[in-house]
């Protein structure tokens, strides 16, 4: 059975960029593509209306871009009940007030039971006080939590 993967926005837009000239950002560029070419054949992949949104904003070439790569994915609907999630995750200091989309990426993959979020947010999503503090919050919750990684900490794992 395969892993059921929940693609965070941060993803696609490594994907689709110019290449990058700063040496950390090209790496995650590549592992990015390195990526992205097993996604169909290993794993369930989704996103949501959120990740759909965000994709679409800012310069209309790279937004085309970014929504054709996700186009095949299904789409994870923003539920009342993963709006209340996340409030609770930022309610109790999972993640800051000022980022109410980054509780509502987990809170969507937590209710549809996505097993991880692949993200290259490292301020807000992956880190490992991030990490235990949303897993704490989310399985008191009532839901099983995601794992959070990247998709260069995925390929480490599949190799």
């Amino acid at each position: 059975m395969k892993k059921h993967i929940y693609i965070e926005t941060t993803v696609v837009s490594y994907l689709t960029a110019k290449p990058s000239r700063d040496i950390m950002v090209a790496g995650h560029q590549e592992a990015t593509r390195e990526f992205w070419s097993k996604l169909s054949s290993r794993y369930e992949t989704y996103i949501s209306a959120l990740v759909f949104e965000e994709a679409g904003r800012g310069d209309p070439g790279q937004a085309q871009m970014r929504l054709a790569a996700i186009a095949a994915f299904p789409m994870l609907d923003i539920s009342d009940e993963a709006q209340s999630l996340a409030e609770k995750i930022i309610a109790k200091k999972g993640i800051p007030t000022e980022y109410p989309e980054d509780a509502l990426h987990i809170a969507v993959a937590a209710i549809n039971g996505i097993d991880v979020i692949i993200t290259w947010n490292f301020a807000h999503l992956n880190n490992p006080f991030t990490r235990r503090k949303v897993r704490k919050i989310v399985e008191n919750e009532g839901y099983s939590c995601p794992e959070i990684c990247s998709p260069e900490e995925l390929l480490e794992v599949e190799r």
